[in-house]
């Protein structure tokens, strides 16, 4: 069957932490290992409410900063520095807007309340054509609601869509519903593979 829609994943696919120096000397400022740093923002408890929609974005730092002992007023200089080794993958971006009217564009993310909003200031929004946010639909990745919804909005059958995601676990559950899955592990051969995937159609 022909593929009729490519759904992409944001963090760690069309924007990757590129350079850890901010991260990491954030980290040495809390006497804190980069990937304890990492685990507190991403996977705490906090971040997994967050991730769910069950508090917002700004909830979710307020709570990191707490973890510091930090002011309010401290927020953007921490969030500012932590996020200060992420790129936005401009090659990729160009990639998918030449997919635009060819096939259906999407994007299914595990992200907190900011992110359409950020989409929006950096211009990717338009980059898609649906844009599904685990905090706006109460889903997480790997659960096989939040790939049902994004086929929902697109409509389109799981077999003619393909899943783009940096995490295998993510991969296999677009697989459980029947969507193609491309394991983003290195930018230019995964992209390469759904190149060729596409140029089947």
């Amino acid at each position: 069957m022909a593929i009729c829609a490519v759904f992409f994943d944001f963090g760690g696919v069309l924007m990757r932490t590129e350079f850890q120096a901010p991260r990491q000397k954030l980290a040495e400022r809390f006497n804190m290992d980069y990937e304890d740093m990492e685990r507190l923002v991403f996977n705490s408890e906090s971040a997994r409410r967050a991730a769910l929609g069950e508090i917002t974005e700004e909830e979710h730092w307020a709570n990191v900063l707490k973890r510091f002992h930090l002011p309010a007023a401290e927020s953007k200089p921490f969030r500012d520095q932590f996020f200060g080794g992420d790129v936005v993958d401009r090659d990729l971006v160009e990639y998918i807007r030449s997919l635009r009217g060819s096939v259906h564009t999407g994007l299914i993310s595990n992200a907190w309340n900011g992110l359409r909003g950020f989409l929006a200031k950096e211009k990717l929004l338009d980059l898609f054509d649906t844009v599904v946010i685990s905090a706006e639909v109460g889903a997480v990745k790997p659960s096989e609601r939040i790939y049902r919804l994004a086929l929902e909005q697109a409509k389109v059958g799981a077999s003619e869509a393909i899943f783009v995601d940096d995490f295998p676990e993510n991969i296999t559950g677009c697989q459980k519903v029947g969507m193609m899955g491309i394991l983003f592990d290195h930018p230019e051969k995964s992209l390469d593979r759904l190149h060729r995937v596409l140029k089947l159609k």
